[in-house]
């Protein structure tokens, strides 16, 4: 699928399934009651949007994860909602995350340990040019370490999606071939569209807050999913070419295994 195609797809995607874009919308009114508890100054409202949010952390990322998986099969259904499958994904997503921030989080408080006490001399003994130089190379290696290691979390999604599994997905080793696989070059460029697409869409449609009342409701709850829905979607079709080359090779190895049995009963 060339790109055009891939980000054409992806952003009819949601407008396909009118009817059930509703269920997304509901999962977003449970992150919105905390806002309103805030500008509502009710305490007892925003301690109901803190539960909310939790049983919006266990629901939303698996049900993500299901139309990521729909990418990658082409499929240009809405998943439906399933309470037990919804939150077992969530589960695995949020494990593959918390397992892919090890290494920058390791990164970080090494950095720290190592680079801070140098940074705090260098304030108290006013070498501010020195003290400027350690800051900026410490959160370049901080930054540099959580990006990498946030695209190889990026495209371990699309593995979890397909393969159902996360040990597939904690593969590093597989993330990384998947990434060649796709082309360097082809995801810069993808990125780089859908990232200037999504913000143009994010810019013009952030106008519905300045609507009293209802315009902060309506951009959490129906602005940000649809948006969501795009990319991951998107995710799963700039994988669908890979997915294919899976079930193509599977295919073979299947035809492999019933031949080598047919020569055997022979």
């Amino acid at each position: 699928m060339d790109l055009s195609t891939l980000v054409r797809n992806s952003f009819k995607y949601p407008f396909r399934n009118i009817k059930k874009l509703p269920i997304l919308f509901l999962f977003f009114i449970l992150i919105a009651i905390i806002p309103i508890g805030l500008i509502s100054n009710n305490d007892y409202v925003v301690a109901v949007g803190v539960i909310a949010f939790f049983l919006f952390i266990l629901f939303v990322p698996g049900y993500f994860l299901s139309i990521v998986k729909l990418g990658s099969s082409q499929s240009a259904m809405l998943p439906s909602f399933n309470l037990v499958n919804n939150i077992y994904d969530s589960i695995r997503v949020l494990s593959l995350r918390a397992v892919y921030m090890i290494i920058p989080v390791a990164v970080l408080l090494f950095a720290l340990k190592t680079l801070g006490p140098l940074s705090r001399d260098l304030i108290y003994s006013f070498r501010i040019n020195e003290f400027l130089a350690t800051f900026g190379l410490l959160l370049l290696i901080i930054f540099i370490v959580y990006i990498i290691f946030e695209c190889l979390l990026f495209f371990a999604k699309a593995r979890l999606a397909y393969f159902n599994s996360l040990q597939e997905a904690l593969k590093i080793n597989k993330v990384v071939e998947d990434i060649r696989r796709i082309g360097i070059v082809n995801i810069i460029k993808w990125l780089i569209v859908m990232a200037i697409l999504l913000n143009v869409v994010t810019f013009a449609s952030s106008l519905v807050i300045s609507i009293p009342y209802v315009g902060l409701l309506i951009y959490i709850c129906i602005v940000i999913p649809t948006l969501e829905s795009i990319a991951n979607y998107s995710l799963g079709l700039l994988y669908s070419n890979i997915f294919q080359g899976y079930d193509n090779a599977n295919l073979r190895d299947l035809k492999k295994i019933e031949s080598m049995e047919y020569h055997k009963l022979e």
